[in-house]
């Protein structure tokens, strides 16, 4: 059996996609599956065991139409007996359709019996101890399996070397085991996604008075300047536990340097993903126009916990449109009381200890 499972981006999505290529090989171990996804998302698939080939879909395939077409007749060749569309955008719709695979299984939409013959209403409003992100997923399984689906925690496998050279860089820092190692996801993967600096400066020096830990911040190079600003506005004695210049050149070694942290403290979205993926204990802030119910996941266990917007003023979302708020980001984010989230983040620190 070949199956192909697309979701081309971000990289909390395509790593959350991963339980769909879990459990596909555990019920059927010698099938080959493939995944396909955007260049800078493909670090998170490496090395997992139930994935047998990534298929990158390049910029270059994107923005040619003879490209894309070329494209699609060679994923056809490939032969799929399934396709797995959780991206369901057009580009995608019209790879599953000229597939020929026998299931083609998507999300419902409107025109959606046009490119697949399985598709599903997504989860908008359940319970879930896991989270409408992971419940979604599992829809897409329904062709293949009528048991209950217990697998539902996505993992990152990293390879011995991996976290030796992430153990080597944090030596070469002259940080000490001896001491918590927390990161700290300052940027969102956008604008309207990421805590006002200086609001995070004080969740840092809050962090730092509480734990005496060793700070790092997750950032890349170009985004230096946006890290400097967090980095500012704490105090001077908090400067002296962050190791500023401590970076990952690459996703892979960034992934190894957080699997050597006690945990994770930031902007909820693909930090906070990996870190779960990892089994580090998170603690995320969700943007205010963020569903929480999609993405607060695996809070059942007591090493995650987050803070949204609509668990404190929930009268906000009766009066407004997630996009209205999306478009008044930061004036949302003006009505997150500070103290709060410090009062939660102490009472984490104490059930986490304990």
């Amino acid at each position: 059996m070949r199956i192909l499972v697309i979701q081309q981006k971000r990289i909390g999505d395509v790593l959350t996609s991963t339980i769909i290529c879990n459990n596909l090989k555990n019920k059927f171990p010698d099938s080959v599956i493939d995944y396909m996804c955007y260049p800078n998302s493909v670090d998170v698939l490496k090395e997992n065991p139930n994935i047998d080939n990534i298929i990158p879909m390049t910029n270059k395939i994107r923005k040619s139409t003879l490209g894309f077409f070329k494209f699609i007749f060679e994923i056809r060749r490939r032969k799929y007996d399934a396709v797995i569309d959780v991206y369901s955008k057009l580009g995608t719709n019209l790879i599953t359709f000229f597939s020929g695979a026998k299931y083609k299984v998507s999300y419902h939409k409107w025109y959606s019996n046009i490119f697949y013959n399985y598709s599903y209403e997504r989860f908008d409003a359940i319970k879930s101890e896991h989270g409408l992100a992971i419940e979604n997923r599992l829809l897409l399984l329904k062709p293949f399996f009528s048991e209950k689906i217990t697998n539902v925690k996505p993992k990152i496998f990293l390879k011995e070397s991996e976290i030796t050279e992430a153990k080597n860089l944090l030596k070469s820092y002259n940080i000490s085991p001896e001491k918590p190692l927390i990161m700290f996801g300052i940027l969102g993967s956008e604008h309207y996604k990421t805590y006002p600096p200086e609001g995070m400066a004080k969740i840092i020096d809050f962090t730092v008075a509480k734990t005496n830990a060793t700070i790092l911040f997750n950032y890349i190079p170009n985004q230096k300047e946006q890290a400097l600003e967090v980095y500012n506005h704490c105090s001077e004695e908090t400067k002296k536990h962050i190791v500023f210049d401590l970076y990952a050149t690459d996703l892979r070694l960034f992934l190894a340097v957080l699997s050597q942290c006690e945990m994770l403290i930031g902007n909820e979205g693909g930090a906070v993903n990996m870190a779960k993926a990892l089994e580090i204990p998170t603690f995320s802030i969700f943007t205010p126009s963020v569903r929480k119910e999609t993405w607060q996941l695996f809070e059942n266990e007591a090493k995650n916990e987050s803070i949204h917007l609509k668990d404190l003023k929930p009268e906000i979302y009766e009066q407004h449109t997630e996009q209205y708020i999306k478009e008044h980001t930061f004036e949302y984010y003006a009505e997150y009381p500070l103290e709060l989230i410090l009062k939660k983040l102490e009472t984490y620190f104490q059930e986490y200890k304990n």
